[in-house]
């Protein structure tokens, strides 16, 4: 018989989180479906993360891991996490708990209804910092107007997806995955459940502002090829306006005799210019970089160990 209902949980040194969760979760999971199973993908963990899911796994049969060589980062754990389960429908979502539970019953009544990916919106970020408010927002302003396929504001993994969205998802075969991107990508019918963003229930994120910025620069390269076209546009319009300005100091020159003088001004504009080369050239060596990564076909993840799979 297919599963039901598939939870796919990324983990990295959750031991202190894990026992928690899945309390949590048999709260709101046992007895409503027929069917379920939790697939944790152990992403290089350095504590007793492993261990506390070997034991879980042992007691329970539905409960699944899949167990990584080192750390991957994220998007290779989710994909991991899809590839190993094949329920009618799968739930994404965070060990921290800060995306409630209780909605994995509103995003199966939209599934019965239809929808294929329904996904969680953060109505209320009230327990995030400002400054994270406002990148986040800033972030998802500037994705969506540059991106051609732009994925939902205040939206993250948390999300059910069906087994069509889901096989569509896995056969996109590049290596440098921005997940949220690739779940808009695919399309489908979706639909947001708007709900209030909680506190993290034990432990402290794994994410700072070096990781996240990391993250969103991955998003923007590898959702659109915008930035190489603004740094184009740029070069064209300063070639012109250098162009225009050496017309108008030799009109100075001819017409008035004025000497051309201003080293200050030569020396902040040849700073300048040379900072917008190195930004210009930088903007490339990012796309590069990816063409670098994906050429060499290298797997996403590599498991080191399978758990009740």
């Amino acid at each position: 018989m297919v599963t039901q209902l598939s939870l796919v949980v990324p983990v990295y040194n959750e031991e202190e989180m894990l026992p928690i969760f899945f309390t949590r979760m048999e709260e709101i999971l046992h007895g409503q479906f027929e069917s379920y199973e939790y697939v944790f993908v152990n992403d290089g963990s350095k504590d007793g993360t492993l261990q506390v899911l070997k034991e879980l796994a042992q007691k329970y049969p539905y409960v699944k891991a899949v167990s990584f060589s080192r750390n991957f980062g994220k998007e290779a754990a989710v994909t991991a996490g899809l590839a190993h389960t094949d329920a009618q429908a799968v739930v994404i979502m965070d060990v921290d708990l800060q995306d409630p539970p209780e909605l994995i019953h509103t995003f199966w009544e939209k599934f019965q209804q239809g929808y294929e990916n329904v996904y969680g919106q953060r109505a209320d970020r009230s327990t995030d910092s400002f400054f994270k408010r406002l990148t986040a927002q800033t972030f998802y302003k500037i994705y969506n107007k540059m991106a051609d396929y732009p994925i939902p504001y205040n939206t993250g993994d948390f999300r059910l997806m069906s087994r069509r969205a889901v096989q569509a998802v896995l056969s996109l075969p590049e290596r440098e995955r921005f997940m949220k991107g690739l779940f808009s990508w695919v399309g489908f019918k979706s639909i947001a459940v708007p709900y209030k963003r909680e506190a993290r229930a034990a432990g402290t994120t794994k994410w700072n502002y070096w990781k996240l910025w990391n993250f969103a620069l991955g998003g923007f390269t590898s959702a659109t090829s915008v930035p190489l076209k603004l740094w184009t546009y740029f070069g064209l319009l300063v070639s012109a306006f250098a162009f225009l300005f050496a017309i108008w100091t030799a009109y100075k020159k001819l017409v008035w005799g004025n000497p051309v003088s201003g080293y200050a001004s030569l020396m902040v504009t040849i700073l300048f210019f040379s900072g917008v080369q190195l930004i210009t050239l930088g903007v490339i060596g990012e796309y590069l970089s990816r063409i670098f990564i994906e050429v060499k076909q290298r797997p996403t993840y590599l498991i080191d160990e399978k758990i009740n799979l």
